[in-house]
């Protein structure tokens, strides 16, 4: 049940949120200027000052998508709308002396959709374990990620594209600003995300306009590493999509602009190839490939938890829809070319009953185990580095779990069983320290030892937790070469 929290004054005004058995809630909370109008494809405005006292109890609308289901769980936002640079932030209501660590939490959804309110994010769990957890909406899809020559011409960086970066990073410059009157350490910054949402997060950190904003990172499946588009390449796919009126474009309805998505990045998501409405290479925002920055240090190097699910590929297995071993060596002969043959020795198989499984780790490893083990190598080699594979299927997951299975354990917002409620524990307990310390370890989260590349090595969240080593080594090394030796990124 909630009750009437108390009002805190923020840089635009004072808010006024709930309490819930010792977490204050606040839902809503406008970091920047509605991005509609004139403001369509622009970086994000700060948003504008109000006077008495702003309701902050109810969350605000999700940027405009395509609605569709989530492992994250229903929205709880009123609808989706242009006006939807919003945040909502859990804070215990006991605040040690020095403040509480802080997380900010950016959400999945492939670059298209997405929303900082689904009931399966809720901060509850986290703030009752002393962490100030904030989560930030950002622009999706063709208003997100829409690079255009004409956007780039009226730009005085010279950029277009990256909006959905930029407004994450106005969201952690807020949380720079204004955590402290809800009790956070503004010093002790930890962004986390799942799928997408880590990708961004892991992007953030080779952006100079972000640079110092996140002192640490959690990682969950995130997508990383895969070549980036290019500013010219993104604008050609925008041009051909939108044609060359701009005016015309900041005026079309919203429904129109979403229409725009399966114009710039048509059919099936490829395994290898390139993907158009994604952040890209823009020389302002981004200002090298992930993957370059990565390899040689370029980004902030900030202690890191990185890790994904068992099973993250079976996700993805109606993208290529395999049924025979014919089907799946020709797939792989497309995919992989001049390593078709080196392809067939990681996931080749003698009968059709395998080639589904197959097909789930091909997709698990080109998506994820290849990012996470790069992500991880490059954090181990600057700072210190957590990796870890979620295997607990639970009662309502897969077995093993599939991509997103992990978020109502990892924010504490399952319908859990007594095993389940342990496994979820664990996971907070050690997010909530390592938010606190840089080291998930303490004595209400199992043992977990740094990463080391020579070992390869990880955590198992399972019924019981334990070491492990070399998960998907053959398919992320194998998807690395093919990077390396196809596209030199």
């Amino acid at each position: 049940m909630f009750a009437s929290g108390p009002v805190v004054r923020i840089a635009t005004g004072e808010i006024a949120g709930r309490s819930r058995a010792g977490v204050r809630e606040f839902r809503g909370i406008p970091y920047a200027a509605a991005p509609a109008g004139p403001l369509r494809w622009r970086p994000p405005e700060p948003a504008e000052g109000w006077s008495g006292v702003r309701d902050a109890g109810a969350f605000g609308p999700d940027p405009v998508q395509i609605v569709r289901d989530n492992p994250a769980g229903r929205s709880l936002a009123p609808g989706v709308s242009e006006d939807c640079l919003n945040l909502n932030l859990w804070a215990p209501e006991r605040v040690p002396p020095g403040g509480a660590p802080v997380i900010v939490g950016f959400a999945g959804g492939g670059y298209v959709s997405g929303s900082a309110s689904r009931d399966g994010v809720d901060g509850y769990a986290l703030a009752r374990r002393g962490v100030v957890l904030v989560t930030v909406n950002y622009r999706v899809g063709a208003f997100g990620f829409l690079a255009h020559p004409a956007l780039t011409a009226e730009s005085p960086q010279r950029s277009s594209g990256n909006y959905g970066l930029l407004d994450a990073i106005a969201g952690l410059r807020w949380v720079r600003d204004n955590v402290a009157a809800f009790g956070g350490d503004p010093e002790r910054v930890t962004t986390i995300g799942g799928s997408a949402g880590a990708a961004i997060a892991a992007l953030l950190l080779t952006s100079p306009l972000a640079a110092g904003l996140a002192r640490r990172t959690i990682l969950r499946s995130p997508s990383s590493l895969r070549p980036l588009p290019v500013l010219a390449e993104a604008e050609a796919a925008g041009r051909a999509a939108a044609g060359d009126d701009l005016a015309a474009l900041r005026a079309l309805p919203a429904a129109d602009v979403l229409a725009l998505n399966g114009r710039i990045d048509a059919g099936a998501r490829s395994l290898l190839a390139l993907r158009r409405l994604r952040p890209i290479v823009d020389g302002w925002v981004i200002p090298r490939d992930e993957g370059d920055a990565y390899r040689n240090g370029a980004f902030d190097a900030v202690p890191a938890i990185v890790g994904c699910n068992a099973d993250e590929g079976r996700s993805f297995l109606a993208n290529a829809p395999l049924r025979t071993v014919a089907e799946l060596r020709a797939y792989l002969a497309a995919n992989f070319g001049p390593l078709a043959a080196e392809a067939w020795r990681v996931y080749g198989v003698r009968t059709d009953a395998g080639v589904a499984d197959a097909a789930a780790a091909m997709w698990g490893d080109a998506m994820f185990s290849y990012g996470v083990r790069g992500l991880a190598r490059a954090f181990a080699a600057h700072a210190t580095c957590y990796r870890y594979v979620f295997a607990y299927a639970g009662a309502s997951g897969a077995s093993p779990p599939i991509h997103g299975d992990e978020v109502r354990y990892a924010f504490g917002t399952g319908a859990f069983d007594a095993r389940d409620r342990a496994i979820s524990d664990a996971l907070v307990a050690a997010f909530a320290n390592f938010a606190a310390t840089g080291d998930p370890n303490g004595p209400d989260a199992p043992a977990w030892s740094p990463y080391d590349p020579e070992r390869d090595n990880h955590l198992t969240f399972a019924e019981r937790c334990s070491a492990g080593s070399g998960f998907r080594a053959a398919g992320a090394s194998l998807v690395e070469r093919y990077y390396a030796e196809t596209t030199g990124r």
